[in-house]
């Protein structure tokens, strides 16, 4: 199990290429989380995989039957993903996101822990204006989420020394306005989503 950690606690624009890979995302939430929370965190995914070129196509796991899809993976959000009854307590000791891995094989199969980023981000969430929270919030989800599909997606372990793919947070990181992958490793998903995208046929050029 590949496990996002924690950090200490400190005190392209453009739109999607004409033929860009569809990464399939079925998604269950512990508990029902604010439209704002979830509008957040797919539209941060986008925004961080946009130099990556993937794109992605979002479904409840309750709604997974009858589809086809060169690639998918199956998103467990844990806990409570709301910004409700926030502390200004300092944050959690544990993991933040995991992938599961099973005989050495990386498995579409991820888990956000919406209560464990809910508790490392408080001390500073709760300072911002309540409007603006659950967004806020949001967005430091999809990056979690963007960390644990950087390993399956890229079929790798490794972590980067900087940026998205890094070992370990701290709470600006997943707070902070921009918040990104390495030129390295959006090129290597790149490269990666090039792959899907032969697999399905398609093609730059075609747009399928």
């Amino acid at each position: 199990m590949l496990v996002l950690a924690l950090g200490a606690w400190p005190a392209f624009g453009g739109g999607w290429p004409a033929a860009s890979p569809l990464v399939t995302l079925y998604t269950a939430y512990q508990q029902a989380p604010p439209a704002a929370v979830v509008d957040a965190i797919h539209n941060e995914l986008e925004q961080i995989m946009l130099p990556a070129g993937l794109r992605f196509d979002w479904h409840a796991l309750s709604d997974a039957g009858g589809r086809v899809s060169s690639q998918l993976a199956v998103i467990h959000f844990k806990g409570e993903c709301d910004t409700l009854d926030l502390r200004p307590d300092l944050g959690y000791p544990g993991p933040l996101g995991w992938t599961h891995i099973s005989d050495g094989e990386i498995l579409p199969f991820i888990d956000i822990n919406c209560e464990g980023v809910r508790l490392f981000v408080q001390r500073n969430l709760v300072r911002t204006p309540e409007p603006d929270r659950d967004s806020i919030f949001g967005r430091a989800l999809a990056r979690v989420l963007a960390h644990e599909l950087y390993h399956f997606l890229g079929h790798t372990k490794h972590h980067a020394s900087g940026g998205i793919a890094k070992a370990s947070y701290t709470a600006e990181d997943l707070l902070a306005r921009t918040f990104r992958f390495g030129q390295k490793e959006s090129a290597m998903l790149r490269s990666h989503g090039l792959s899907l995208l032969a697999q399905s046929g398609g093609s730059p050029e075609s747009g399928q």
